[in-house]
């Protein structure tokens, strides 16, 4: 994990999305997705309308800015008639595959189909010359100077996407996350009960390496909620479990990975066990970090940290938000079953109201940022965007935020994030906008 993260000096950078109320927001242009690529220099956004919009860093201007590259509809919605089921085009995870060439290639996934993208920019070429006069006349003779070869030439160059492949027919269950392997030639995807490895260039065929699903189904005790591959091993993976375990996977062992090479998890403490107590230990999210050495596992109110080599409990365990005390009211509004995602390199956790923790794990320091247009607007006249504006919660806000829970807006949520694999830079994901912060 990054030690470069300070304790202070965190700022607002821009944003891309219109602003309204929640009243007002199209359904479908709620992002879903956020993720940069391996250098930093792109970012993609996939929403509930099944479009994946990508930016471009403005080389430009030394600050970090970022740019429109271009927008494409990945999925469109379907319906299964032998089920009679709805499938929502709305983009669950988008994933960048290593760039080989000039093409960019990502990976979007809604809940049944899977597609391999090639974005790349292509020149569109006009005809110049022709062998007709003016006066649209064909000469009577030709001669060498009368002869007028059609002659090509540069008119623009647009950015275009293609689907290369389409990966489906493989899930029963909803697909809930996507990870490419750091061969660069394969892939895994989830769902609730089994967990698929696919080659790239193969979209017809795909191997089950874990299935969990009983036989009788009442049997049913767990389901599967995030997989990833190990940044440096290709043959390692980990996943998590709606029981608050993180079980890893090693293809070298069996086919099958049913018998898991390693189990992190802590015991339950009965004594303290609710009716929610299940519900709030299920893992929403699991990564890596990128030198394979920690593990970082985010359930509904908490984060936690653990080293790869100790499975009995995590090193830190992090609370975001103390809201024990409102799960009654939260399960009732379905806010419970919230999915709030983790980033590394540094760690960075949502929250409700657009907060975003930004933690560091040396000084246990909390930063809490918040991604709110009206916040912003409210302080300042003038447009948002590119201000640098000073973004960080006050110590004494910060305090109201773990004491004072009834001043959350539950329906204001920060469920999406990704960090800039290179820098101190963080994209977040707050309803229809796109926040960019940076330390500076």
């Amino acid at each position: 994990m990054s030690n470069e993260i300070q304790d202070n000096g965190w700022r607002f950078a821009q944003c891309f999305g219109e602003k309204g109320d929640l009243e007002e927001i199209n359904e479908a242009d709620i992002i879903s997705a956020v993720e940069f690529d391996e250098t930093g220099d792109y970012l993609a956004t996939g929403d509930k309308g099944g479009r994946v919009v990508l930016f471009e860093r403005n080389d430009t201007k030394k600050k970090c800015e970022y740019k429109f590259y271009t927008e494409f509809q990945s999925h469109e919605p379907e319906f299964d008639y032998l089920k009679s089921l709805e499938i929502e085009e709305k983009i669950n995870k988008i994933r960048w595959c290593k760039r080989q060439n000039a093409a960019h290639f990502l990976l979007s996934t809604n809940d049944k189909t899977i597609k391999l993208w090639k974005v790349f920019e292509k020149s569109i070429k006009v005809v110049s010359e022709n062998n007709l006069s003016d006066g649209m006349q064909k000469p009577t003779s030709f001669t060498k100077e009368s002869l007028k070869l059609p002659t090509l030439i540069h008119h623009d160059t647009i950015i275009t996407a293609v689907p290369r492949k389409i990966y489906q027919n493989a899930h029963t269950y909803h697909i809930n996350s996507i990870s490419v392997n750091s061969d660069g030639e394969s892939y895994l995807s989830a769902d609730d009960l089994r967990i698929n490895l696919w080659n790239l260039e193969i979209s017809n065929q795909s191997f089950n390496i874990l299935d969990i699903k009983p036989v009788n189904m009442e049997e049913l005790t767990e389901v599967i909620t995030a997989v990833e591959f190990h940044p440096t091993h290709c043959n390692t993976f980990l996943y998590s479990s709606s029981k608050g375990t993180i079980k890893i996977g090693d293809m070298r062992a069996a086919a099958l990975c049913d018998q898991h090479a390693k189990v992190y998890g802590e015991d339950d403490d009965s004594t303290n066990k609710t009716f929610f107590s299940e519900i709030i230990s299920s893992i929403s999210d699991v990564k890596f970090s990128p030198n394979g050495r920690h593990i970082i596992s985010r359930d509904y109110l908490t984060l936690k940290i653990w080293d790869v080599n100790m499975e009995s409990k995590p090193v830190q365990t992090i609370l975001i938000h103390d809201l024990r005390n409102k799960l009654c009211d939260l399960y009732e509004s379905d806010s419970i079953f919230d999915k709030f995602e983790c980033t590394m390199d540094g760690t960075g956790l949502g929250s409700y109201s657009n907060y975003f923790h930004v933690y560091n794990h040396e000084t246990e320091n909390d930063i809490v940022l918040q991604a709110d247009k009206s916040v912003f607007q409210t302080k300042y006249t003038g447009s948002v965007k590119n201000k640098g504006l000073e973004c960080q919660v006050s110590p004494q806000k910060r305090e109201e935020l773990y004491y004072n829970i009834n001043s959350l807006d539950y329906n204001k949520k920060i469920l999406q994030a990704s960090w800039h694999p290179k820098e101190n830079i963080v994209a977040l994901a707050a309803t229809n906008n796109l926040f960019l912060f940076q330390k500076v």
